[in-house]
């Protein structure tokens, strides 16, 4: 089964208002996805965010957002740069993948030889 992660790419503090208690200490973080499985570990292209207020802990969401919000989250979002999908094989899916090439170039020896020497 694989496992998933979100990999912090970019973090900000920002000093707009909190629009629930109206203090300036919000944090604005982007993630992306990660994927890591037994034979192979991927890098998504899905980037998400959220932005919270360290006063009052709670999850500012979109619809909550005011304009300066919004610009400032603009800004940011040009700012973070996401790692390039991609995906990286892990050393034990080599392994099989040699191990089932040795297989099978044992079994075409040894039909060869059996039709060689009949």
């Amino acid at each position: 089964m694989a496992k998933e992660k979100k990999v912090v790419i970019k973090e900000a503090n920002i000093t707009n208002n909190c629009p629930k208690c109206f203090n300036r200490e919000l944090k604005l973080t982007f993630y992306q996805r990660h994927t890591y499985g037994r034979f192979f570990d991927r890098t998504t292209k899905d980037v998400s965010h959220e932005i919270i207020c360290t006063k009052c802990n709670s999850l500012i969401y979109p619809v909550d957002w005011t304009e300066d919000i919004e610009r400032v989250y603009q800004y940011y979002e040009k700012m973070a740069i996401a790692d390039k999908a991609s995906v990286r094989f892990t050393p034990l899916f080599y392994i099989l993948t040699l191990l089932l090439i040795a297989i099978i170039a044992g079994a075409v020896y040894t039909f060869m030889r059996t039709v060689i020497e009949s």
